[in-house]
């Protein structure tokens, strides 16, 4: 590889002043070095612009745009895809921590393939006793996602990997999301979910690869998007996306992975969400449950799809919400 750009990171960030310095540090901890990475400040109030201006006076690498008014995950990702001017791109999230070796990884693996993008493992990290971080292990669907190794494979070959939804574990060519004007929804939570899915239906080919790319930072003070659905408004959009992806594969063709990602929410998503509602204050929050319940069900009726006990459990209680 020469010592051109060949990837561009876009790290989006607000309010992320305890955790900017790790993510940045991954970066420059890299294995591969020609990168560049757009630092998108979303108007934070706190000292995450500053980091990224240090950032970059010290390491050319790092490119800093700052928004007057806060976009939101999407559209400051947006506004990152437009200064992207090398052969591949990814993401970072500023709270979370890139593996040394995930780029060298990723953009060696699509150099080599030609594919249209490339997929890999990540693990949670969570607080842990001593007021750190740990990182966990990888978790089921996500080894059903990314193991083992392919080289070339699609959706329908590979349906599994529908359940990676999520933007920073993957290094995609640029001319791709070019060629389908790919964008993240803007004002929306779980923005990755609709985007991963067109991007599943419309590679030609992508790669999997089963190395941890991503350790996923959950907050201690709780403030990570997943630690806040018992919000109605957050419920509402998260289950807005995962129809929406669900429906990108449904009607561009891609029926066995439409099925195989109806079964990953019944059996992942769903518990989850439905032991949020079982006590939930709020009745408008299980009725929106129940009404989402209700659409899978229907779709694994006809699908004929198997569920594990506790998935049909959780199923039968949500439906009569």
């Amino acid at each position: 590889m020469s010592h051109r750009p060949l990837v561009t990171l876009i790290v989006p960030g607000f309010d992320v002043a305890p955790y900017a310095p790790e993510a940045l540090t991954s970066l420059q901890a890299q294995t591969l070095t020609n990168w560049v990475a757009i630092l998108v400040d979303d108007a934070s109030s706190d000292a995450t612009g500053a980091i990224f201006e240090r950032a970059a006076a010290a390491d050319s690498r790092f490119r800093v745009v700052r928004l007057s008014r806060r976009g939101g995950l999407g559209a400051a990702r947006n506004i990152g895809l437009g200064h992207v001017e090398t052969p591949y791109v990814g993401f970072l999230d500023a709270d979370d921590v890139l593996m040394p070796g995930a780029l060298a990884r990723l953009v060696g693996m699509l150099e080599a393939s030609g594919s249209d993008f490339v997929l890999g493992a990540y693990v949670r990290l969570r607080p842990n006793a001593d007021g750190g971080y740990s990182a966990g292990e990888v978790q089921p669907w996500i080894t059903a996602a990314t193991a083992p190794e392919r080289i070339g494979t699609t959706i329908d070959a590979h349906p599994e990997a529908s359940a990676n939804i999520v933007a920073w574990s993957k290094v995609s060519r640029h001319d791709f999301w070019v060629r389908h004007g790919l964008r993240f929804p803007e004002g929306k939570l779980y923005e990755d979910q609709i985007v991963a899915q067109t991007m599943y239906a419309h590679a030609r080919r992508f790669d999997v690869v089963p190395d941890v790319i991503v350790q996923w930072r959950v907050r201690a003070d709780g403030s990570s998007i997943t630690q806040r659905e018992a919000q109605l408004d957050v419920l509402r959009d998260c289950l807005e996306a995962m129809e929406a992806g669900l429906c990108v594969l449904e009607t561009t063709g891609h029926a066995l992975a439409a099925q195989v990602r109806v079964r990953t929410i019944l059996t992942m998503d769903l518990p989850r969400l439905s032991q949020i509602a079982r006590d939930h204050p709020s009745g408008a929050y299980r009725h929106a449950l129940g009404q989402f319940a209700r659409g899978m069900a229907d779709r694994a009726v006809a699908a004929r799809i198997g569920l594990p006990p506790e998935a049909e459990t959780a199923l039968t209680e949500a439906r009569g919400w």
